[in-house]
């Protein structure tokens, strides 16, 4: 029984959005076209769980590129309607198209000149009329058994806000890049927007010998700045680099490797990132070629060393 009633509910709720899929029309574009013409903000209002949905579309717009946020009908028509500029633009959810705060509020947005576009339930309502652009989020029927929890309604009232707030963001030209300006703290952010440069070792902290250092010196460095590899230059030029790899095949050839320079193990043309590049690109080319850190270049050529990445670098900064 209990399985059953979870079937039934998901079954009526995924054909509820299915309809409205096959509503979406010019209605529709004209709503996308006025997101994208305001010139202020998007004011989401709705009661009750109307509201909550609201709320929820509210925060997908302003994530994706629509600046919006939620005002409560009931505290709007008791002075918070204050916080709507004519520069705004008004999104109302009601699945009656009767709620009274609404109805109530439609004469002062009606005197600052709004757009409103409705997300109605009921397309001859007072609030569908009264809209600018009146959008069907209407069911045939609630997946509640007793046919009075908002549960279709709310559903496909959410769905077409997401439909609003993601056709605008691809009208927009909306990149992952701005997604993650208005997302710095999440992962997604530290992908986009670290660079090379934010988690590069450079200075003292750099292992770096010249071309004719001993292997014991070339130990002792790689030891001492724990990042297992050291770069090889010549004054300010890079000319290679060693990794502890390099020294255990050089080490399995010659029984006497230690009386080796540096120059004559390393990798000479080393793969390289330069500091502006994204710290997930220098992460992709680390993946691609099975290797743990990159020396980082200020030039095209690869031979003017300015630091190290190394993948702890990434894994600290969240980069993985």
């Amino acid at each position: 029984m209990t399985v059953e009633r979870a079937r039934r509910v998901l079954r009526i709720e995924a054909r509820a959005i299915e309809a409205l899929a096959d509503r979406i029309g010019d209605d529709f574009v004209r709503a996308v076209d006025l997101l994208l013409a305001c010139p202020g903000k998007v004011i989401v209002l709705g009661m009750g769980k109307s509201g909550l949905i609201g709320r929820k579309i509210a925060a997908t717009l302003a994530s994706t590129g629509t600046p919006a946020f939620f005002v409560h009908p009931a505290e709007g028509v008791h002075g918070d309607v204050g916080m709507i500029d004519p520069k705004d633009l008004a999104l109302l959810i009601s699945n009656s198209g009767e709620t009274e705060e609404l109805v109530k509020l439609l004469p002062a947005l009606k005197r600052l000149g709004v757009p409103v576009v409705g997300l109605i339930g009921a397309p001859a309502s007072t609030l569908a009329r009264a809209a600018d652009v009146c959008l069907d989020v209407s069911v045939a029927e609630e997946a509640c058994p007793l046919q009075l929890a908002p549960t279709s309604s709310t559903t496909v009232a959410l769905a077409m806000g997401d439909a609003l707030a993601l056709a605008a963001l691809e009208r927009r030209g909306f990149t992952e890049e701005d997604f993650a300006r208005l997302h710095p703290a999440g992962t997604l952010g530290r992908k986009l927007l670290l660079r090379v440069s934010d988690v590069m070792v450079t200075g003292p902290a750099l292992p770096v010998v010249g071309p004719d250092a001993g292997l014991r010196e070339v130990i002792i460095v790689m030891s001492s700045k724990l990042l297992g590899h050291t770069a090889v230059v010549d004054g300010n030029r890079l000319l290679g680099v060693i990794s502890d790899g390099d020294l255990r095949r050089a080490m399995e050839k010659d029984e006497d490797f230690m009386a080796r320079k540096a120059r004559e193990i390393m990798t000479a043309r080393p793969k390289f990132v330069r500091p502006e590049e994204l710290a997930a690109s220098a992460l992709a080319r680390m993946e691609r070629h099975s290797i743990t850190a990159l020396l980082v270049c200020d030039d095209a050529a690869g031979e003017s060393l300015a630091g190290l990445i190394h993948l702890h670098h990434l894994l600290r900064a969240g980069v993985v």
